[in-house]
């Protein structure tokens, strides 16, 4: 909401990606997802595992895919 204003309509828009991206990606891919994502951040041999490996970069796929969905849909 902070990078598309703080309103009621994007309140409605924002609510109307989350259901999508609900719609699209399981709440278990969307946890792995994030938890890769989050994991990716740490910086040396660690942090490549959680980005480079071929689990991570499906599920990093899979929540973009749907990000990019919700974007068309609600915005």
């Amino acid at each position: 909401m902070k990078a598309n204003g703080e309103n009621r309509d994007t309140l409605q828009r924002c609510s109307c990606s989350i259901d999508v991206i609900a719609s699209v990606v399981t709440y278990e891919h969307y946890v792995a997802a994030e938890t890769f994502k989050q994991m990716g951040q740490m910086t040396g041999e660690n942090g490549v595992l959680f980005r480079e490996s071929a689990p991570a970069k499906a599920a990093t796929t899979e929540l973009k895919r749907a990000q990019a969905e919700a974007d068309i849909r609600c915005f």
